[in-house]
């Protein structure tokens, strides 16, 4: 496994700060479909790997939350049953949604990172200290990305940007140490 540190020291300063990680939902937490039940109740996947993944930045002292552009059940019961404090759901502008968070969380774009998938995304990729995507982010997106994601959206995505940002501040040896005894 390569080293964050040989990856690209660009990445590595952009990952050190960060103290605040913002997710989108429908592809980037799910695999963006949407499915509905002949009643009209929506439903949603989201992979246990990534839970996991948000629950130790959270453990790392990481903020945690979740910006998107619709509003679902399905989110907040997962945000709740992971401990995720802030969710802004329903939000047209996520720039506004972005300086909601900053200012909640008391950070600053530069101490944030936020994935996305969408063109709605861009304007907060492009304010943010780090953005990250999934392989199949809509066309464009990848573009304002400092890094993408070789797993896709609700496949452990979210997982794996969790273990960039914890392997580039030294936090994540800790957190395996205990389970590889």
């Amino acid at each position: 496994m390569t080293s964050i540190e040989e990856r690209a020291p660009t990445l590595l300063q952009r990952l050190c700060p960060l103290e605040l990680m913002i997710f989108d939902v429908d592809g980037v937490l799910t695999d963006g479909s949407l499915v509905y039940s002949g009643g009209g109740e929506e439903y949603k996947t989201f992979h246990v790997l990534d839970g996991q993944g948000l629950v130790w930045l959270k453990q790392s002292g990481i903020g945690v939350a979740i910006l998107s552009g619709r509003s679902s059940k399905a989110v907040r019961r997962r945000a709740s049953e992971l401990g995720i404090e802030k969710v802004l759901e329903g939000i047209g502008d996520k720039r506004r949604g972005l300086d909601d968070l900053l200012k909640h969380f008391d950070k600053t774009p530069r101490e944030t990172g936020y994935m996305g998938d969408d063109v709605v995304d861009i304007p907060v990729m492009r304010r943010v200290g780090f953005a990250a995507t999934v392989p199949h982010a809509a066309n464009g997106v990848a573009a304002h990305a400092h890094w993408m994601s070789g797993r896709a959206g609700g496949h452990g995505a979210a997982r794996e940007v969790a273990e960039l940002i914890l392997s580039a501040q030294g936090k994540l040896e800790g957190l395996l140490a205990p389970h590889l005894d």
